[in-house]
C-alpha cells in the first residue's frame, strides 16, 4: 500500500524528533579532533567539497543531497579491487544484472544506473562497459537521487564519481601483493612525488592481476597503468593531465532461470559456471582515458576550470549462453530437470568512444545584504557507438536457434556454431550540449537558498545494420533544481529540495520486436528531505527522506520494449559512525524503500513491486584496535537484504539473506619498511543467497560468492 503524504511526513518528523535533542547538545564552535578508522565510514570529512562540477565548493556537510564518499585508505583497509564491493558499504547501493566477468552494473535507491550516463570520471562522462579500475582512484564519490543539475542525463538513482589520484608532495613508494581463495593473485605498484621546486608532480599506478572466481572456470586476467601529472605554471594557475589504460580478459558467469519458468533453482552450488562449454571464450575488454585539465585562480574569490576526457571502450563479447527450454516451449525458463538451451553468442569488436568537455566559472559576491556562492558553467559531449548484429545459436540474434542442450546438475557439450558477427558500423551517435548556473544565497546566518538550473540539448542518431538511418531525436530539456538549507548550528545541516532529471531512453532488448532500439529520453522527479549532523566525538549522522517518480520501461506481453505507467520510489536513508571507545568505531547504514509500478493499465503490474530491489537492506559494521597488541586492529560486519520482486507481476519472490564477514589488519615494520598486513573472511557462514535477479534477456538470477579468504600485504617505502 503506498505511503500516503501524510504518513511519509510524519515518519521524517518523528526520526527528526528523535535525533535533534541528540544534536542540539553539539558546541558549534568545537573543532572535532581527526579520527582515523578501518572500516568505511558513510561519509568524507566535512571540511572536503565533492567534485561534482555544480557544487562548486561547498563543504560535503552543507550539501542539499544524499552523498557517500569512500576514501582510498577506506579502499585499502577493506580490500575494495572493484566497484561491487561497495555494495556492502552502503545500504542504497544493489546490484543489478552484475554478472562475474561482464560489466559491473548497479542500483541505487532501487534504481538501475546507465551504464552510458551514469558513471563518471572527475566529473565527466565515462562508458562503464567493463570494471572501472580503482588503482588510481582517490576515492569515490556516490551521489543519489536525482542529478540533473550537477550531471544532466544519468538515470534517477544517482552517480558514481570517480576522482582521480594527483601527485604527493611527498615522494611515495607503495606496493600492495594480495592472494585469495582459489588462487586469484593481485599485484599493485603506486608511486608518487614532485620535483625539488614542487612545480612538478607525477603519480603512477600499475596493477596486473590473475582472476579465479569463485564459479568454476570464470578465469581470467586483467593488467592496468596509469599516469596523473601536474605542472604548476604559475601560483594561480595549474595544468593536470591524466591518462590510464586496462586491459580484461574474462570467460562470464551467466545466471540461472527459473525452473518451469516458475520455481527458483534449488539444489545448485554457487561455484555452478554455465558457460562452460569447449569452445566457450572469454570476454575481452580494452579500455582507455586521456584527460586534461586547467585550473586558473582569478581572484581569491573566484576560479575558473576547463577540463576535457577522452574514453575509448572496445569488447568482444562471447558467451555459451542459456537461455530457455524448447523441450517444454519454455522462453524464458529451464525444463524441470535442469536441462536448458545454449546458444553460441558473439558480438566482436564492439566499440565505444566518448569526449567530454566542461568548463566552470565559481565565486563568492555579495549584492547589498545578501552573499552569494555562484557556479555557472558548460559542458559537452560526443558518442559514437560502433557494433555489428550480433550473432546467437546458429542464427543471427533475433532468429536464433539453440545450439544444444545441457543440464544444471549435468553438464552436456554441444557444438559450437560457425557463424560471425555482421559488419561492424555506426550505430549510434549522440551530442549534447549544456548550460548550468547555481547561486547559494545567504538569506540569513542559518538559512541558505540553493537555486540552479541545467538546459540540456540532446542530438541522437540511430542506424540499422546497412549503415541507413533509421531514426533521430533532437530536442532541448530545461532541469531545475531548488533547495532550503537550515543550519541551526555550524555542526547541524537540514535541508528540503525539489529537482528535476532526466535519462536516456532504455535500449530494447535481444529477441523484443525492437530489440538494439533506444527510446527518447525521459524525465523523472524528485521531492527530498534530509539532515546531518555531527554528534561530537566523532560521530555523525545522516538521514534522507525522498519520493522519486519515472517513467516505467518494460518488455510487455508482444515482445516489445515499451515505456507505459511509472515507477515511483519512496524511501528512507540513515547512516551513523562514530567512537563508541577509544579503541571501537560503530557504524551503521539502513535504506528503506517502497516502490510500485503504476498507471501501466495492466492488472498484473499495477500496484506491484519493482523488480530487484529490497524493501530493506542494512549494514552494521566495527572496528577495534586491539590494546594488547599494538597495531592490530580487528573488524567484522553484519549485511541483511530483504527479499525482492524476480518478476514485473511479483508471482516470485527471492528471500532476504544475511551475511557476515570479519577480518584483521595488523601495522607493523618489516626490515624498516613501513608495512601493514590484512586478512578478512567474506561471508563467514558460507551462506548460499541470490545476490541479483534482472528481467534482461528473459529474467535471470546470479548466486552471492560462497566463503571467501584473502590475504594481502603492503609495503610503504
Amino acid at each position: 500500500m503506498p505511503l500516503p503524504k501524510t504518513r511519509f511526513l510524519l515518519a521524517f518528523s518523528a526520526a527528526q524528533a528523535l535525533v535533534l535533542p541528540v544534536a542540539a547538545q553539539a558546541q558549534s564552535d568545537t573543532v572535532l579532533p581527526a579520527v582515523s578508522v578501518s572500516a568505511p565510514r558513510i561519509a568524507a570529512d566535512d571540511a572536503e567539497a565533492p567534485t561534482f562540477g555544480s557544487f562548486g565548493q561547498i563543504p560535503l556537510q552543507q550539501t542539499p543531497a544524499s552523498i557517500t564518499v569512500i576514501t582510498r585508505q577506506q579502499m585499502q583497509d577493506q580490500a575494495i579491487r572493484q566497484t561491487t564491493d561497495l555494495t556492502r558499504f552502503d545500504a542504497s547501493v544493489n546490484d543489478a544484472y552484475n554478472a562475474i566477468g561482464y560489466a559491473e552494473q548497479f542500483s541505487i535507491r532501487g534504481f538501475t544506473l546507465d551504464n552510458a550516463a551514469s558513471y563518471r570520471k572527475d566529473s565527466l562522462e565515462i562508458a562503464a562497459d567493463a570494471a572501472i579500475p580503482l588503482e588510481n582512484k582517490e576515492r569515490i564519490e556516490i551521489l543519489k537521487g536525482l542529478a540533473g543539475l550537477q550531471a544532466g542525463i544519468a538515470t534517477p538513482g544517482g552517480i558514481l564519481n570517480y576522482v582521480t589520484k594527483r601527485p604527493t608532495n611527498e615522494t611515495l613508494w607503495s606496493v600492495t601483493l594480495e592472494a585469495r581463495e582459489r588462487g586469484t593473485l593481485y599485484g599493485a605498484l603506486d608511486l608518487g612525488g614532485r620535483s625539488d621546486d614542487k612545480r612538478f608532480g607525477y603519480r603512477i599506478n600499475a596493477a596486473a592481476e590473475k582472476l579465479r572466481s569463485y564459479v568454476r572456470g570464470a578465469d581470467g586476467e586483467r593488467q592496468f597503468v596509469s599516469g596523473a601529472f601536474d605542472w604548476r605554471l604559475t601560483p594561480q594557475a595549474l595544468l593536470q593531465l591524466d591518462f590510464d589504460y586496462q586491459h580484461k580478459s574474462q570467460l562470464s558467469a551467466p545466471g540461472f532461470q527459473l525452473i518451469n519458468g516458475t520455481d527458483l533453482p534449488t539444489g545448485i552450488s554457487a561455484r555452478t559456471m554455465l558457460n562452460n562449454q569447449p569452445w566457450s571464450r572469454p570476454v575481452e575488454t580494452d579500455s582507455t582515458n586521456l584527460g586534461l585539465r586547467f585550473e586558473y585562480q582569478i581572484t581569491p574569490d573566484w576560479t575558473t576550470v576547463v577540463a576535457v576526457n577522452r574514453h575509448g571502450f572496445r569488447r568482444d563479447d562471447f558467451a555459451a549462453f542459456p537461455f530457455g527450454c524448447a523441450a517444454s516451449g519454455l522462453f524464458p525458463g529451464f525444463c524441470a530437470n535442469g536441462d536448458y538451451d545454449v546458444y553460441d553468442y558473439q558480438s566482436e569488436n564492439e566499440r565505444k568512444s566518448l569526449l567530454a568537455s566542461q568548463a566552470i566559472v565559481q565565486g563568492r559576491f555579495a549584492t547589498g545584504a545578501l552573499q552569494h556562492e555562484l557556479a555557472a558553467g558548460v559542458s559537452t559531449l560526443r558518442r559514437r557507438d560502433d557494433f555489428g548484429d550480433c550473432v546467437y545459436g546458429t542464427l543471427d540474434c533475433l532468429g536464433s536457434a539453440a545450439n544444444g542442450t545441457s543440464n544444471i546438475f549435468s553438464p552436456v557439450v554441444v557444438p559450437a556454431s560457425t557463424i560471425t558477427t555482421g559488419p561492424i558500423r555506426l550505430r549510434r551517435s549522440g551530442r549534447e550540449h549544456s548550460l548550468f548556473v547555481r547561486d547559494v544565497i545567504a538569506l540569513s546566518p542559518q538559512f541558505k537558498l540553493h537555486a540552479g538550473v541545467r538546459h540540456t540539448r540532446i542530438e541522437r542518431d540511430q542506424y540499422d545494420a546497412t549503415g541507413t538511418l533509421n531514426s533521430a531525436h533532437e530536442r532541448g530539456y530545461t532541469l531545475p533544481n531548488l533547495a532550503l538549507v537550515f543550519n541551526p548550528q555550524a555542526s547541524w545541516t537540514m535541508y528540503g529540495s525539489y529537482a528535476q532529471g532526466l535519462e536516456h531512453g532504455g535500449i530494447a532488448p535481444l529477441l523484443t520486436t525492437n530489440a538494439n532500439v533506444a527510446l527518447d529520453p525521459s524525465k523523472s522527479y524528485q521531492l527530498e528531505l534530509g539532515t546531518k549532523t555531527s554528534l561530537g566525538n566523532g560521530w555523525q549522522m545522516s538521514a534522507a527522506l525522498f519520493r522519486i517518480r519515472k517513467p516505467l520501461e518494460y518488455t510487455d506481453a508482444g515482445f516489445t520494449y515499451v515505456r507505459n505507467g511509472n515507477a515511483e520510489h519512496q524511501g528512507i536513508e540513515w547512516s551513523l559512525q562514530g567512537q563508541a571507545t577509544r579503541n571501537l568505531m560503530l557504524g551503521a547504514s539502513i535504506a528503506a524503500l517502497h516502490t510500485r509500478q503504476q498507471n501501466t493499465g495492466t492488472a498484473t503490474l499495477d500496484g506491484k513491486r519493482v523488480t530487484n530491489v529490497p524493501n530493506l537492506k542494512s549494514v552494521v559494521y566495527a572496528d577495534y584496535a586491539l590494546a594488547a597488541v599494538p597495531g592490530l586492529m580487528l573488524n567484522g560486519s553484519w549485511h541483511y537484504a530483504g527479499s525482492k520482486a524476480f518478476n514485473p507481476d511479483n508471482s516470485v519472490t527471492v528471500p532476504g539473506y544475511h551475511l557476515f564477514n570479519l577480518g584483521a589488519r595488523y601495522a607493523t615494520r618489516v626490515g624498516g619498511t613501513a608495512t601493514t598486513l590484512r586478512f578478512g573472511i567474506d561471508n563467514v557462514t558460507d551462506k548460499f543467497y541470490w545476490r541479483d535477479v534482472t528481467q534482461a534477456l528473459g529474467g535471470y538470477l546470479f548466486p552471492g560468492a560462497p566463503r571467501t579468504f584473502k590475504l594481502s600485504a603492503q609495503f610503504d617505502f
